[in-house]
């Protein structure tokens, strides 16, 4: 008997939350260490001026660690604000202040901050679960970000731990992928194909 895709995401889902839970903190620490250092250091930052972070939370990388690095650049930076219907805006960060706690868990700007460009100069940094040496991704299983990637311009790059990357990630047609992955010790590109 074979088993549909959704319950090859669900299982790996299940698999990648019992492998974090294995992560000690300071593994995570060195792990977020790395990524965010790579992710500061990508030729491509330098050409965009909007740069779409995601706001860390559970065993995510601690990706708010990068706000003062990239405003220190200049960058407008936008973070994510779900809507009703499964869709998603960016608004752009204007301090802690004006964050929200989601119901989801994850903070998110308050709806009064204004909108930010999200055209081909904007960069957007994707959360997943894990991605594949192919830079597809499994998210969480709510088809914001892959809505929102359907239609999205600009550059996009994900991060995952070494001990998350997968070989292959169960995939449908409407799931994205993005550009590059960065683990703690490799940069992996999309394929041609891809």
């Amino acid at each position: 008997m074979s088993i549909t895709t959704t319950e090859q995401k669900k299982r790996l889902r299940r698999e990648i939350a019992r492998r974090e839970a294995q992560l000690s903190q300071t593994q995570r620490r060195r792990s977020d260490d790395a990524l965010l250092r790579r992710f500061l250091a990508l030729p491509e930052l330098d050409s965009c001026r909007t740069v779409l972070l995601f706001w860390g939370m559970g065993a995510e990388p601690e990706t708010r660690r990068l706000l003062e690095p990239l405003l220190g650049q200049g960058k407008v930076i936008g973070l994510p604000r779900c809507l009703p219907e499964g869709k998603m805006v960016f608004l752009r960060y204007c301090g802690q202040e004006h964050l929200a706690r989601h119901p989801y868990g994850m903070m998110e700007p308050e709806p009064e901050c204004p909108g930010v460009d999200v055209g081909g100069e904007s960069l957007m940094l994707v959360p997943a679960v894990c991605y594949d040496r192919r830079c597809l991704r499994l998210g969480r299983g709510g088809g914001y970000y892959d809505r929102f990637l359907s239609r999205y311009e600009g550059r996009t790059v994900g991060l995952c731990r070494d001990a998350l990357l997968q070989r292959q990630c169960p995939a449908e047609p409407h799931d994205r992928g993005v550009e590059l992955v960065l683990t703690e010790t490799r940069t992996l590109l999309r394929p041609a194909d891809g």
